[in-house]
């Protein structure tokens, strides 16, 4: 599954698709370059899911807790700054991983051996017109229709 945002005017239609492509899973793992957009489409979904906190990149805290209007927890992690894998045992990674809830995680490349099976693969890259190319990749299922954003 692709999605392309054209320009930040068009993040909220994203977001409301990436909600609806990938309803019923609830790990996500985030890859792209420095400044491709992880942090923004991140702020954008949670915002869409109804997060009444204001999401903010978790890069000092390694994971960020945001409230819903529904009472729902949401959970943003970024694991840029860690050194080893073994440092996302201190702050309890399984429970986080195992409670059910939505997890948006940034950088994964530094934990992927610990990702779950049913893991949600999201892929951002920057074309040379600034657009993104968000790919979806779902655990077992290969990519499907290509809708403009």
């Amino acid at each position: 599954m692709q999605v392309i945002i054209k320009n930040t005017e068009r993040l909220e239609r994203a977001a409301e698709d990436f909600i609806r492509y990938t309803e019923g899973y609830s790990i996500f793992a985030f890859y792209g370059s420095m400044g491709a957009g992880k942090t923004t489409l991140i702020k954008a979904i949670c915002k869409k899911l109804g997060s009444i906190d204001v999401a903010t990149s978790p890069s000092f805290t390694l994971v960020n807790e945001y409230l819903t209007n529904t009472g729902e927890i949401i959970y943003h992690f970024d694991f840029f700054r860690i050194k080893k894998q073994d440092e996302v045992f201190d702050f309890g990674f399984e429970e986080y991983i195992d409670s059910g809830k939505k997890c948006f995680m940034e950088w994964p490349e530094k934990v992927e051996t610990l990702l779950p099976e049913d893991t949600v693969r999201v892929n951002i890259k920057v074309k040379p017109d600034s657009s993104r190319l968000v790919e979806i990749k779902y655990p077992a299922i290969g990519a499907q229709v290509k809708p403009q954003v």
